[in-house]
């Protein structure tokens, strides 16, 4: 997954939240647009948009942007650092035995989780079926487990806080059955979970989920008009050769798609804005 776009109203206090907060780095700023991320990967991109309203919370979008961090002492860095400067962001945390999550709402009512992934060997799978639960995690144990001086120190000066990238994300959408089709049959991910007609989670490569839509707020949802939230969501494919064969995949299936020589563009049925490029 590459990065996510959102629509802000207020840019310098998103800045903010996702730079001291969530311990981003402020990759760029030019002008209305910021991105945020690690090193020289871009995980949140922020477009000042204030003439826009936000969305209704039955409205399809974006249920939460999950970023993955490298060791458990910089998840427990980023926990800290946002529990700290905005705790009233926190709405729980889960292990879901291929990962350990914690999640926040951002100021502006956006989903963020914050996770690390287990060892691999470690993720079970029954007939192409990955193993995942909602069991009680207790954050403050993680922080005294996996913290340390060293994190409370990193997370007060921004500095030596390791990698992240955009690990999944996860869609608010009008039904399973619409998303299944669109992402599985057309786009190409393989199904590695399903919770009836509630949600579906897709990815490549046996990855537990690259991305996952539900119904849980959303069940009915048309078309999303122009709001804040979700501007676009950001898929890396291999190569040229891969992003060549989407193309036509997509056309086969007559998806309205926007060529520009480097990505192709298109909407998903809820008119999330997907672009799909190739690595560099």
């Amino acid at each position: 997954m590459g990065a996510v776009t959102l629509r802000v109203a207020d840019l310098d206090g998103m800045i903010r939240y996702y730079r001291d907060g969530v311990t981003l780095e402020l990759l760029r700023h030019d002008g209305p647009v910021a991105v945020l991320g690690r090193g020289t990967t871009p995980i949140i991109v922020l477009e000042h948009a204030p003439e826009l309203r936000h969305a209704s919370p039955r409205d399809a979008g974006l249920y939460h942007t999950a970023i993955l961090f490298d060791t458990r002492e910089a998840l427990a860095t980023a926990i800290y650092a946002v529990a700290s400067r905005y705790p009233g962001t926190f709405t729980g945390s889960a292990d879901h035995l291929v990962s350990e999550a914690f999640y926040f709402t951002d100021p502006e009512g956006n989903g963020v989780e914050l996770y690390f992934d287990r060892d691999r060997s470690a993720w079970s799978w029954v007939h192409g079926t990955v193993e995942m639960a909602t069991l009680h995690l207790d954050p403050n144990a993680y922080l005294r487990e996996h913290l340390g001086e060293p994190g409370v120190q990193a997370a007060a000066a921004g500095t030596g806080l390791g990698s992240a990238i955009v690990g999944h994300v996860h869609l608010s959408v009008g039904d399973v059955a619409s998303a299944r089709e669109f992402y599985v049959e057309r786009l190409g991910f393989e199904t590695t979970a399903e919770l009836g007609d509630q949600a579906l989670f897709v990815s490549a490569g046996g990855y537990h989920h690259h991305m996952a839509m539900n119904t849980w707020g959303s069940r009915g949802a048309g078309r999303r008009g122009l709001a804040l939230g979700l501007g676009k969501v950001e898929i890396v494919v291999p190569d040229a050769d891969e992003l060549g064969a989407l193309g036509e995949r997509m056309a086969h299936f007559r998806v309205g798609v926007r060529d520009d020589g480097r990505t192709l563009a298109f909407d998903d049925p809820w008119a999330n804005l997907v672009e799909v490029r190739a690595a560099e």
